[in-house]
C-alpha cells in the first residue's frame, strides 16, 4: 500500500435464520431503524437489512442477510459494534432476547468491549472508548 494508509473493512454481513427477530434485536440494542435492501435479479431467496450508513462517506456499515448458503453461528469472526459507553448497549441485550457472554472490561489504554450473543447464535462485540 503506498501513501496513507486506511482501514480496509467496508461492509459486515451477520447471517441469521430469523430476519424479523434478528432485527427487532439489533434495533432495539443499538436504538436503531434498520432498512431493507434491494436484491439485485440472481440473488436468490438472499434478504439484507442495512445497519445505518450514510452513502458516499467513508464509513462501515452491514446489513443482516438470510441467504440458504451462510448459517449464524459462534466461532467464525467477531465483528464489533462502537458504543458511546458499551454497557449500555449491554444491557440491552438479554430484554432484546440475547445473552451477554463477557460483560464490559477493560482493555487498557484501547478502551472497553462486551462480548454478546444475539437471539440466532451469533458472537458480536461491544467496543467504547469510556
Amino acid at each position: 500500500m503506498t501513501g496513507k494508509a486506511k482501514n480496509p473493512f467496508t461492509w459486515v454481513e451477520i447471517y441469521v435464520e430469523d430476519m424479523d427477530r434478528a432485527q427487532k434485536f439489533y434495533e432495539a440494542i443499538f436504538n436503531v431503524k434498520m432498512t431493507a435492501l434491494a436484491m439485485p435479479e440472481g440473488m436468490g431467496e438472499m434478504q439484507m437489512l442495512s445497519f445505518p450508513w450514510v452513502e458516499g462517506e467513508r464509513n462501515i456499515s452491514g446489513a443482516l442477510v438470510k441467504m440458504e448458503n451462510m448459517k449464524p453461528g459462534t466461532g467464525g469472526t467477531l465483528v464489533y459494534f462502537t458504543c458511546d459507553d458499551c454497557s449500555v448497549e449491554e444491557s440491552r441485550v438479554e430484554s432484546a432476547g440475547g445473552k451477554v457472554f463477557q460483560t464490559k472490561m477493560s482493555i487498557g489504554e484501547y478502551g472497553f468491549c462486551s462480548i454478546i450473543t444475539d437471539t440466532e447464535g451469533n458472537t458480536v462485540g461491544l467496543h467504547s472508548i469510556k
